[in-house]
């Protein structure tokens, strides 16, 4: 039955809410937690000789336009051996110690669960949208981490330390990714500032760098097409594709040359540390058949180097279609999990980055293993114990892994009603798609226009992975996120 355009978002909201408890999430946040942060007197301060000033340095943080919970700025020069980078990293643990109120609610969730009608952040707002948040004009306590890029890309040296800094301006990436690719004007304070474009500039000739070198190692060039919501005064309009572009490629590329520098200052310090991995792909014969459908060949076993090199020819011969095959090889590949690097060994590497030192620590506002990594790099720089031991961190990485998936699972049940409840009154239209899912669990396509997935219930016979297929529209279910193809 057709509903009341203008509950559009409260529908969307009240089954995000729902959703969020039936995959064991806090949607809210517990009373002892709130009292905690509404206690806080302002940003956190230490007068601490050994924490550097660099306030004055030009930092700048780049994001997407609304958000308020920055996690890191930037900020390089040019020097004799290459280019000096500096990321800081918003010293969230300096206001949220370990076992207290918030950090029990942070535990729990592990993440920020971002839908398509509300978001659940992983801490306070107070704290992650203003305390602890690297906000324009704002002086905060940072984790700087240090790396001096020579112009093959390697590291020419790196340290990782405790600074005072300030955001000089607040970027967005699609206005920022315009400017860069000559496609519209500098964003404001880009505009009267020539040293913060300069930044940019700089920023961006390193990322392409650290990232022509991965690729050249076998990261994967992979390109899938996200659907954002759109609403219209509360009413769903649309499902806008929310792609990559050169701005986010830069942060991206950064972020992971910090995480890598991160990985091995813990392990020279000879503390444990939770590590971000991604095993080979469960499923590559699978993709060795989508690649010999395409007329090319890769090896029997599992090979970044050779997989790149096939998808950096499609993305060149059919940029099209290049995104329904990214989102293939994603399905097949399988999830990313956290696991402990100890004295008693050294997790599998990241195989879609082509790395083998990854961790996350650049976002701890928003992820819980981040934050548990801050705790051990001041650890590291104090030159004292963990703050956890092998088995607490081994108990933590699982529960990570096992609350990243639930909250991807609450994210997509909340796109899935988006997307319901844009297609409920096209019931019997058909529709040109890919297959992104055929197993036990059952066969799924997601069609290109909106860009939405749904179920294959009627004729999914001999349906696979990566085919392309042209389904009808059989149902919608908005609670339960439920769209039904079968046989055009």
């Amino acid at each position: 039955m057709a509903r009341d355009a203008r509950q559009h978002r409260h529908d969307l909201r009240a089954i995000a809410h729902q959703a969020m408890l039936d995959k064991n999430l806090q949607p809210d946040f517990p009373k002892a937690a709130l009292a905690q942060a509404g206690a806080l007197a302002g940003p956190a301060e230490r007068p601490d000789p050994s924490i550097k000033d660099l306030r004055e340095l030009p930092w700048v943080s780049i994001d997407n336009d609304d958000s308020m919970d920055l996690d890191q700025l930037s900020v390089s020069e040019k020097t004799s051996d290459g280019t000096r980078l500096l990321i800081a990293i918003a010293d969230v643990d300096a206001l949220v110690r370990k076992d207290d109120p918030i950090d029990d609610h942070a535990r729990i969730n592990t993440t920020s669960v971002y839908t398509a009608a509300e978001i659940f952040p992983m801490l306070p707002p107070r704290l992650s949208t203003d305390l602890s948040s690297l906000g324009q004009d704002e002086e905060r306590l940072a984790i700087v981490i240090e790396m001096t890029v020579r112009a093959d890309a390697s590291i020419a040296s790196s340290d990782v330390y405790r600074a005072r800094v300030r955001n000089h301006a607040k970027l967005a990436y699609n206005s920022v990714a315009a400017w860069l690719e000559n496609e519209g004007p500098p964003p404001a304070r880009l505009a009267t500032q020539a040293e913060l474009r300069d930044q940019i500039h700089i920023q961006d000739e390193a990322a392409q760098q650290l990232r022509t070198v991965r690729h050249e190692r076998g990261a994967l060039s992979l390109q899938t097409v996200e659907a954002r919501a759109v609403f219209t005064d509360g009413t769903l309009s649309d499902l806008a594709a929310d792609e990559k572009n050169r701005a986010k490629e830069l942060i991206e590329d950064l972020m992971i040359a910090a995480n890598g520098v991160t990985a091995r200052f813990l392990a020279g310090a000879g503390l444990p540390a939770l590590r971000r991995v991604l095993r080979e792909p469960e499923r590559w014969d699978r993709i060795v058949q989508l690649a010999a459908d395409l007329g090319e060949t890769l090896p029997e076993t599992p090979d970044c180097g050779a997989l790149e090199g096939f998808l950096a020819k499609r993305r060149k011969e059919d940029p099209l279609r290049f995104p329904d095959l990214s989102l293939s090889i994603v399905k097949l590949m399988g999830r990313g999990e956290y696991e402990v690097a100890s004295a008693r060994g050294t997790p599998p590497g990241h195989f879609g980055l082509a790395v083998q030192d990854y961790t996350h620590s650049t976002a701890p506002n928003r992820r819980y293993p981040d934050l548990i990594t801050q705790r051990l790099i001041k650890a590291a720089i104090a030159k004292g114990r963990s703050p956890y031991d092998e088995a607490e961190l081994n108990g933590l990485a699982r529960h990570c892994t096992d609350q990243e998936d639930n909250a991807n699972k609450v994210e997509r049940l909340v796109r899935k009603a988006a997307a319901a409840l844009l297609l409920e009154h096209r019931v019997g239209e058909q529709f040109d798609g890919i297959v992104t899912g055929a197993s036990e669990k059952g066969t799924y396509v997601r069609i290109f226009r909106p860009p939405v997935e749904g179920r294959v219930v009627q004729g999914n016979a001999g349906m696979d992975v990566g085919e392309k297929v042209r389904v009808r529209l059989l149902d919608t279910n908005v609670e339960r996120g439920y769209i039904d193809f079968g046989p055009a």
